[in-house]
């Protein structure tokens, strides 16, 4: 999955959030929100879906995530805002219910995405250490990450470089793997067009399409350059650039890291691991001692795991406390520490939802057969699907309105294209793991619990209302 970061920028003299985003740090933005920690998890299960070609789904799912982003450049050159996908919908449709729902939905994917991190953590983690149980080592990564939230944390767009920069080596590091391989005369590239018709898809086309839903996961992120809008010099000329020449460069590395994992590690071994990329590392081609390689890789791993879900721990309490302060949710959410000056109360919150969702995640794949991070990333990708497809909905209604000659418009016959592509995936999400949608219901009605909490029983001087799209960003 890809990192959200958050920005510390100063005002300017209208109240404003200062420009000081240039294009160059939009780019490595867009290309650390993209490449996450997602491939680091989730390649054995893309490679146990489609088999040896599974680059393929790699190279299909950015394409329709690279078209989605095409979308958000349009929109965010016309509405150079913080808030993203639910500033889109409420300009669009002028519906609250449905900017809550979308607010609401990017918040239940958060939590999910953080789930499934740190299940990810826990694999990475049994490699340098003959660790506890699992479940135990991701609820203490979780409090651990809670604590320095409460404590305080701030990342800027150098920091998102130079952490965008550890999370890259590692995956350098495969591909130099696969580059050396191949230069030893060793590589079979005929296992680059092997997909897998003899498991459970039994269709080339199915086990693709399953392959694209897996490895979509690690396609989410560049929607949050939308929250950066306002920090962004000369947004309508450096967004739509640095959005999708970040996202072409993410798709070539992911392209890349697949081939190599593929050409020197058995598919069959990939599928079967937790920590999939490492698996690469302890073949031992690199002339290095493998001891030393797999105890750095498994370091950079943790590195690329912990940045991500330390940011995502990071926004859910804000999504919250933006909520809080409209009214929506009830008002104690809104609550800053006087020390400490966090929303104390909407981080513990949010940090106990997810750890409910871990204990009750380690109990209910024992009886559907379903791995948790396998769960808890379909989950996230089936609510940010909704949302994407809901997105270059709002950017083809809303065109012809509040636009200039700076406006960028993305390509009409994509965009069909992008609501096809993001429906299909977001369908086959559904119908390989049906379950999926009750888990994404519990998550969208603790939205709505906390909603008619505040209806009934929390302050009516101001009224229940969407939330404000300037306080509200999504993950």
């Amino acid at each position: 999955m890809s990192d959200t970061r958050a920005i510390d920028t100063d005002l300017d003299d209208d109240g404003g959030l200062k420009r000081s985003i240039t294009g160059k740090q939009l780019f490595f933005y867009t290309l650390g929100d993209v490449l996450g920690s997602g491939i680091y998890v989730l390649v054995g299960l893309v490679a146990a879906a489609v088999g040896g070609a599974f680059w393929i789904a790699f190279a299909l799912g950015v394409t329709v995530a690279a078209i989605t982003g095409s979308a958000y450049a349009e929109l965010v050159t016309k509405y150079p805002q913080a808030a993203g996908a639910s500033l889109y919908v409420n300009k669009a449709f002028g519906n609250k219910a449905l900017t809550f729902l979308t607010t609401v939905s990017f918040l239940a994917a958060s939590m999910a995405a953080t789930g499934s991190l740190a299940t990810g953590f826990s694999s990475y983690f049994a490699e340098l250490w003959d660790a506890p149980p699992p479940l135990l080592v991701s609820l203490v990564f979780l409090a651990v990450l809670v604590v320095i939230n409460f404590i305080g944390i701030t990342e800027s767009v150098v920091i998102n470089m130079l952490m965008t920069f550890v999370e890259v080596s590692g995956l350098i590091i495969v591909m130099i793997t696969g580059i050396w391989f191949i230069a030893q005369g060793d590589a079979d590239f005929g296992v680059l067009v092997d997909i897998d018709t003899t498991g459970s898809y039994g269709n080339p086309a199915l086990a693709v399409l399953a392959g694209i839903a897996f490895s979509f996961f690690a396609m989410t992120g560049f929607e949050n350059t939308a929250n950066v809008a306002e920090e962004t010099i000369e947004p309508h000329k450096n967004f739509p650039r640095s959005l999708v020449t970040g996202m072409i460069v993410a798709g070539i590395v992911y392209v890349l890291v697949s081939m190599a994992a593929a050409l020197t590690v058995p598919t069959d071994t990939l599928a079967d691991s937790p920590a999939a990329l490492l698996e690469v590392v302890k073949t031992g081609i690199l002339p290095i001692s493998e001891g030393f390689m797999t105890t750095l890789f498994t370091i950079i791993a943790l590195i690329a795991i912990t940045n991500t879900t330390l940011v995502t721990v990071v926004t859910q309490p804000r999504i919250l406390y933006g909520m809080a302060k409209e009214d929506v949710v009830p008002g104690v959410f809104a609550k800053i520490h006087p020390t400490r000056r966090s929303p104390w109360i909407a981080l513990f919150f949010s940090g106990a939802v997810v750890a409910a969702l871990l204990v009750i995640g380690n109990l209910v794949p024992e009886v559907e057969g379903t791995p948790l991070v396998e769960r808890l990333a379909l989950v996230t990708v089936v609510l940010l699907l909704a949302i994407y497809a809901l997105v270059i909905v709002c950017c083809l209604k809303l065109r012809g309105r509040d636009e200039d000659e700076r406006t960028y418009r993305a390509n009409t016959p994509l965009l069909y294209l992008g609501i096809v592509g993001n429906l299909a995936i977001l369908g086959f999400s559904i119908y390989d793991d049906p379950t999926s949608l009750l888990w994404c219901a519990a998550l969208l009605g603790v939205g709505g619990v906390l909603f008619l909490a505040e209806y009934f029983f929390g302050n009516k001087g101001t009224g229940s209302r969407a939330p404000d799209l300037d306080d509200v960003k999504g993950v």
